[in-house]
């Protein structure tokens, strides 16, 4: 159902209001350069710094401008169960094709609380769900045996993946029965995750490099993976430049670069050293961005 070059696509702001008319400049670059799919207000989007309404108005100016052109997975995440079912409820109103679900940071519950907050927001569920697995930021890790039972939940059809892991999708594919989408949320590794059974990534490179990202996703997807790995040797040093500090704030940088928005983000994450700003330009020039 979900699959290619997905982009996590940044918030933008402007005196630290949203920036809508970036917004809609960075989502007709998306359409307009090969992105097979867009994910507004997940952790690239800073969702975290958003409030209630600039959340649902974010997603609302997404799938209004994206016109079903591709999918749309709106950001529905929250530690707090009934936010995540009202945030999943907005996403089916707006229009968005599915909800995106991270899990259990700082409450940190077990297997068996993952398992029931899941079931919950499958009971209350109006659009498909795909499971944000992202240990480095929740500290808990879905383990593929309950990866394998929220599968069995009527409106949960996919993973973001973003454990680092190679050896998971080989293990949830094993467990899992029927159709389910298998999305790298980590860019280093997602033609190495696509080898291993992956239909695409959940990409923050994409935000500044779509046309690559999406040519690499399609020669994987047609078993090209000799291409594919030459694209990905090309994305490295800037799939490592985006993250030498803490995201989205040198991804923006990029972006600012292309002329698509400004460069700021929101507190806790502050402006890049003007020694990683050479390193992002540097890696944006090797592949002709810039």
């Amino acid at each position: 159902m979900f699959n290619g070059s997905i982009v996590a696509l940044i918030t933008p702001f402007t005196d630290n209001e949203i920036d809508e008319k970036a917004l809609t400049r960075l989502i007709h670059f998306h359409l307009d350069n090969g992105t097979d799919g867009i994910v507004p207000v997940g952790t690239t989007g800073e969702a975290s710094t958003l409030s209630n309404r600039e959340h649902k108005r974010v997603v609302d100016i997404v799938v209004k401008e994206v016109g079903r052109q591709v999918p749309v997975i709106a950001g529905a995440g929250s530690n707090n169960t009934a936010e995540a079912i009202s945030y999943s409820r907005h996403a089916a109103e707006s229009g968005a094709d599915a909800a995106l679900h991270v899990m259990g940071y700082y409450n940190r519950p077990g297997q068996e609380g993952i398992y029931q907050h899941f079931n919950v927001l499958d009971a209350a569920a109006e659009v498909p769900i795909i499971v944000y697995n992202v240990p480095p930021r929740t500290i808990i890790d879905i383990q593929p045996e309950t990866m394998a039972r929220l599968a069995g939940l009527s409106h949960i059809v996919g993973v973001k993946d973003a454990t680092c892991d190679l050896s998971r999708p080989l293990r949830e594919r094993a467990l899992i029965e029927g159709s389910f989408c298998f999305l790298s949320g980590e860019d280093p590794t997602a033609v190495a995750y696509n080898a291993h059974g992956g239909q695409g990534c959940i990409s923050v490179t994409a935000n500044v490099a779509p046309t690559l990202c999406a040519a690499m996703q399609q020669a994987c997807a047609e078993g090209r993976f000799d291409r594919a790995l030459e694209i990905q040797m090309q994305l490295l040093p800037l799939h490592r430049a985006l993250f030498l500090e803490p995201s989205p704030a040198g991804v923006k940088y990029a972006c600012s670069l292309l002329g698509l928005c400004e460069a700021d983000c929101r507190l806790p994450i502050v402006s890049i050293a003007d020694s990683t700003k050479r390193v992002i330009e540097s890696a944006m020039q090797s592949i002709s961005l810039i």
